[in-house]
């Protein structure tokens, strides 16, 4: 058994993403006493307000990045995490047809090797056994969310190799990598069903359409993290990213009790693993806690 702290490191796009995606799952392994560390890629300065009562607009870019980094500090502090910011610029989200060419300088249209480069300094400063991100397809097709999984996949496969990004710290080799499972259509469809089976307005019937009308496909889910003692610092998360989340919205449409009882955990894909594991797992260090060299 290893007797050194298990480290774990969530990499997201833009803040907020880490309290709407495995939030209950950090909480719960930072209070078991796993050093948990998220990576923001970006400032999320292009993010819009989507919260009707945060009450006034914010259209300079420094302005957002500054009350965004306010609202993360808090979200980590709720959740028990460490954060860092990688610091590239937030790419936005394009719109209308043809879409309109991404901004110049954002993190979408920067080079990989050069986007990966600050993510693979950070995996060899703090070694984690285990990385969460997004499936190849961004989980939605943000091209922040898509820039994500390539930074991430790319930093798991080359940390761990002397001879790539020379001068960006001393080698580690992660051992698993996983995609995260938030908005799964089995959990949409699962909650979904719940809530009309209880007489309640579901808030996702148009979602879930709009998930079939992009042709989203289902991706195998391996494992599943009980998490139901965590929902309220994911909830204190989400409310900390004021200007993002309506806390009379859709993340808090659904009771919590018919949450609990049709959906107590979050699910991941496990993408790769170094080390032996039977699937199905409820544990992401499923395999390390008892693999005798964790580095």
């Amino acid at each position: 058994m290893t007797t050194a702290p298990l480290r774990l490191m969530a990499v997201h796009a833009h803040p907020d993403d880490e309290s709407s995606k495995g939030a209950a799952t950090t909480a719960r392994y930072a209070a078991e006493g796993v050093e948990v560390l998220v990576v923001s890629c970006t400032g999320g300065e292009r993010g819009s307000i989507l919260n009707p009562s945060y009450g006034r607009e914010i259209t300079d870019l420094d302005e957002m990045r500054e009350v965004r980094t306010v609202e993360m500090a808090e979200a980590a502090r709720a959740l028990g995490v460490r954060h860092r910011w990688l610091g590239f610029v937030d790419s936005g989200l394009p719109e209308g047809d043809p879409l309109p060419p991404l901004p110049e300088g954002c993190f979408a249209l920067t080079p990989l090797e050069e986007a990966a480069a600050p993510l693979v300094e950070l995996v060899r400063e703090f070694r984690p056994h285990v990385i969460t991100t997004y499936d190849p397809t961004g989980g939605y097709p943000h091209p922040d969310h898509i820039m994500c999984h390539r930074v991430s996949k790319e930093a798991f496969d080359t940390a761990g190799d002397a001879e790539r990004y020379r001068g960006r710290g001393e080698p580690w080799t992660p051992l698993k990598l996983y995609y995260n499972h938030g908005f799964s259509m089995a959990r949409i469809r699962a909650v979904h069903e719940a809530m009309l089976g209880a007489g309640l307005e579901s808030p996702f019937g148009e979602w879930v359409e709009s998930r079939a009308a992009r042709e989203i496909p289902e991706r195998e889910v391996t494992t599943r993290v009980p998490v139901a003692d965590y929902f309220d610092a994911r909830d204190a998360a989400l409310r900390a990213h004021a200007t993002q989340i309506d806390p009379d919205g859709f993340f808090f449409a659904v009771p919590r009790d018919l949450e609990l009882d049709e959906w107590p955990f979050e699910e991941y894909e496990l993408a790769e693993s170094r080390v032996a594991t039977t699937l199905p797992e409820d544990d992401l260090f499923a395999g390390i806690r008892t693999h005798e060299e964790t580095h």
